[in-house]
């Protein structure tokens, strides 16, 4: 069937629907990473954006159950060069095409993605729309420039959680184990040290990266207050990755700065910026973004590059860091910009990357190890 991308710019992209059909708008974006696609699909940092795939040929390895990083795709749409026809790996359980329609998310392929790259590297990330409907490059343009953009929006509570549970791995590799938590014993009532998670939109690689380490993982939905966070009585708190402006989700800002001085906290993406607004900077929207599994990263600390995976369109103002409050730990060397923070006296640090991967290098998980010295029982 065929579909049409539209840009707000009046740019379009003729190509084949390979996945559900019918029609959707969201941020258009594109990331580099060469593997990955099932993680990256089920990211919810994506929601309300639609994915460009750099690589040429996407689909080969299928998709299995294993590897989802949230319950569900969260992105509103795909876009890719070629859609491999058949596929072949020892995990595989289903194709790309089957899981894309079992989610009702619409993917268009014979784009030139070089192209699309290209053009919003230079002209920036915008706004499109996705179609098997809609058909009139004209039309479909005016329904992309009438679509919301991301500046102001909390996606957010599209994506967390609705009740604390605990995570726990499950007996088979990969797989997971959900239960009920309730205030005051938390999960299990060990010795190990506690640690709530802020569900912003948090990826399971992340609360996997937690338990390896010997933690009790407490996940609490992304509105949870402070007081309802120390109800659980933790030892420290991670606050998530997650999708949009981070400057929209106010609840979170005023969870975090109660929770500053009273425990270990640590952040990433999302987490990160909604940290650094607790502490009084400011968040800007980049141009066209980092994502991919290949952002060379300096660790101002040790000199070293570390290559990183990323997933974000804003990032820290710099400038507006209290410098007698904070360290700028990691800066981007693509852009210079702000990669990693941490408190001069208090327990708390945050990056702007994903140090759980998943997919890409693994150079960054001696944080959580880091994180894991802080939180002591």
């Amino acid at each position: 069937m065929k579909a049409l991308l539209a840009l707000e710019d009046g740019t379009y992209f003729e190509g084949e629907s390979f996945g559900s059909t019918g029609e959707c708008c969201g941020e258009v974006v594109f990331n580099t990473s060469m593997t990955g696609y099932q993680e990256i699909l089920t990211d919810p940092s994506y929601c309300g954006q639609i994915v460009t795939l750099t690589y040429p040929e996407i689909g080969n390895c299928g998709v299995n159950q294993e590897d989802l990083e949230s319950r569900s795709p969260f992105v509103s749409g795909l876009v890719v060069r070629k859609c491999s026809p058949s596929y072949s790996n020892w995990r595989a359980e289903a194709s790309l095409e089957d899981f894309l329609h079992q989610h009702h998310i619409l993917a268009i392929q014979g784009v030139d993605t070089r192209r699309l790259t290209r053009h919003i590297r230079s002209l920036g990330a915008m706004r499109g729309a996705l179609s098997t409907r809609e058909l009139d490059p004209q039309k479909l343009t005016e329904k992309a420039r009438r679509s919301p953009g991301l500046i102001g929006r909390d996606l957010v509570q599209e994506v967390s959680g609705d009740k604390p549970y605990v995570f726990q791995p499950g007996p088979g590799q990969n797989k997971l184990w959900f239960r009920e938590a309730l205030p005051g014993t938390g999960g299990g009532g060990g010795t190990a040290p506690r640690v709530v998670v802020l569900d912003f939109g948090v990826k399971y690689n992340i609360l996997r990266s937690l338990a390896s380490l010997g933690c009790e993982v407490i996940v609490l939905p992304a509105r949870a207050t402070a007081k309802e966070v120390l109800s659980f009585q933790p030892h420290g708190v991670l606050l998530s990755n997650g999708p949009g402006d981070p400057q929209a989700v106010t609840y979170a800002i005023e969870t975090a700065n109660k929770l500053i001085g009273k425990l270990p906290i640590m952040g990433i993406c999302l987490g990160h910026q909604i940290l650094a607004l607790a502490l009084g900077a400011n968040t800007f929207k980049l141009k066209f973004g980092h994502r991919g599994a290949n952002h060379p990263v300096l660790n101002t600390r040790t000199a070293r590059v570390e290559i990183t995976s990323q997933n974000h369109g804003f990032a820290v103002e710099e400038k507006s860091l209290d410098k007698h409050q904070v360290d700028v730990t990691h800066i981007n060397l693509n852009d210079g910009t702000v990669e990693g923070i941490e408190h001069k006296e208090l327990p708390l640090f945050s990056v702007q990357y994903h140090p759980e991967a998943s997919p890409g290098p693994h150079d960054s998980q001696y944080l959580f190890q880091k994180f894991r010295a802080m939180v002591k029982p």
